[in-house]
């Protein structure tokens, strides 16, 4: 968990700006400024900001706006106003919308100090408690591994055998069937449970963040980095990292990563200090990451560091028996985030669950439960509350109707969204069928 640290100080006047920086900084903060409400507003856009401390009175953007703007674009910030004589009542007014506290000018060193400190103990309580709640229902995925065929039951005997030990773990298997859910499993099994599990996707960053997400920055590293930020790698020291889509990652990052197996160590991007840490790390892909080795997309020794103690995860379609589990499973889940008391699911209903193939795996089928559940009018779900293409033992239809005229940015959305749902949400199935690459697909849905 990474405590809040960082202030940002917000006034149109500039020696109250930087005499507030050095109070703050001697104390131990890290401090931004910002001439005006609007330019702060950027700041927290791209920031993560613990403490805004704003004057009330400005041109433009006024303390009142600021607030309200902040608490739409980041409500966990805490926001502090400045006030002159005679606009006490505004400010007090202000607190009954989000404003944490005031502080009259002229501004006392103590006074300020003291109120930050307050507003910062809120935001860490608040992070410990959301961190505990995360702990707890992290560690509950190990009760959520459904399953009692032979291949899930070969699975948990890996798990469990390996859980105390601090072997790297390479988990394979296609999208949809677990690969996270196992990756828990093997941290809250471990002797690390009480220790950070951090996640990152290597598919969901561009290259040129991943490398500063994983290793962290220094300041001036690149345009932007206005601030030291730790690396995911710190923030799991003594604990475990999870490297989901590790066969993303680009060949550059992956003599880093080679190096922090090897050496347990690092140098942040930017920086010269070498860092140590002790990490667990566990991988999982969906590539073929031996088939990557062969096409030089992958370097190889960095695929035999990782792929220590192999788990391989069997797509639903070889283990239809823990369909039922599964489907009972998601029924007394979503029935009761509905509020709807369903008994079960009808014989009818189930036999058309088990002749389908399931390619987006356990993912789909908690899609199509969920749904079932929303829609069933009974007490029991039916084979019409059911997708008509799994009804059917049908593939969902393939064609996309577009009308002549539409911009060209909007024909690709639509194909790309469309493609998407045929493939259940399996990013690299669609990059395939599109003729694309895996990267412009994740590209393409942050656009």
């Amino acid at each position: 968990m990474h405590l809040p640290n960082t202030v940002l100080i917000v006034d149109d006047e500039a020696p109250l700006r930087t005499s507030l920086t050095k109070i703050l900084k001697k104390a131990g903060y890290e401090v931004m400024e910002a001439p005006s409400g609007e330019e702060a507003l950027e700041i927290v856009r791209r920031e993560p900001v613990s403490v805004v401390l704003t004057d009330l009175k400005m041109p433009g953007m006024d303390g009142v706006q600021l607030l309200r703007a902040i608490k739409a674009i980041s409500p966990e910030a805490e926001v502090i106003l400045m006030t002159a004589y005679g606009t006490i009542e505004t400010a007090v007014e202000a607190m009954k919308e989000g404003a944490y506290d005031y502080i009259e000018k002229p501004l006392r060193r103590a006074k300020v100090l003291k109120t930050v400190a307050n507003a910062m103990e809120k935001q860490v309580l608040l992070m410990e408690n959301r961190y505990l709640h995360q702990q707890l229902e992290d560690a509950r995925n190990v009760k959520r591994i459904i399953g009692q065929s032979e291949p899930m039951r070969r699975v948990m005997e890996i798990v469990h055998q390996v859980a105390p030990t601090s072997a790297t773990v390479l988990i394979e298997g296609e999208s949809g069937t677990g690969k996270e859910v196992i990756a828990n499993a093997i941290h809250y099994l471990s002797d690390r449970k009480d220790k950070p599990f951090i996640k990152v996707s290597c598919a969901a960053l561009p290259e040129t963040l991943l490398e500063s997400e994983l290793f962290g920055h220094e300041r001036g590293a690149f345009t932007g980095a206005d601030r030291r930020k730790p690396g995911r790698f710190e923030l799991a020291d003594k604990g475990t990292l999870f490297l989901d889509e590790i066969g993303l990652m680009p060949l550059h990052l992956q003599v880093k990563l080679l190096r922090v197996l090897q050496e347990h160590e690092f140098e942040r991007l930017g920086g010269t200090e070498t860092i140590k840490v002790n990490v667990r790390l566990i991988a999982a892909t969906n590539v073929n990451l031996a088939e990557a080795v062969r096409n030089g997309s992958f370097r190889e020794d960095l695929y035999y560091r990782l792929n220590v103690i192999n788990i391989k995860l069997p797509p639903l379609r070889e283990r239809k028996e823990d369909i039922p589990l599964l489907v009972d499973h998601f029924i007394r889940i979503y029935s009761e985030k509905n509020s709807k008391p369903l008994r079960g699911i009808s014989k009818g209903a189930m036999s058309a669950l088990m002749r389908y193939e399931w390619p987006g795996n356990v993912r789909e089928l908690e899609n199509v439960i969920e749904r079932a559940v929303v829609l069933s009018r009974d007490e029991v779900i039916d084979e019409g509350d059911l997708p008509e293409y799994i009804v059917e033992g049908k593939e969902e239809p393939r064609l996309i109707t577009i009308p002549i005229g539409t911009p060209m940015d909007e024909v690709e959305r639509i194909v790309i969204s469309e493609t998407l749902k045929h493939t259940k949400g399996d990013k690299m199935l669609a990059a395939r069928l599109l003729g694309i690459s895996y990267r412009t697909i994740y590209r393409k849905l942050n656009e």
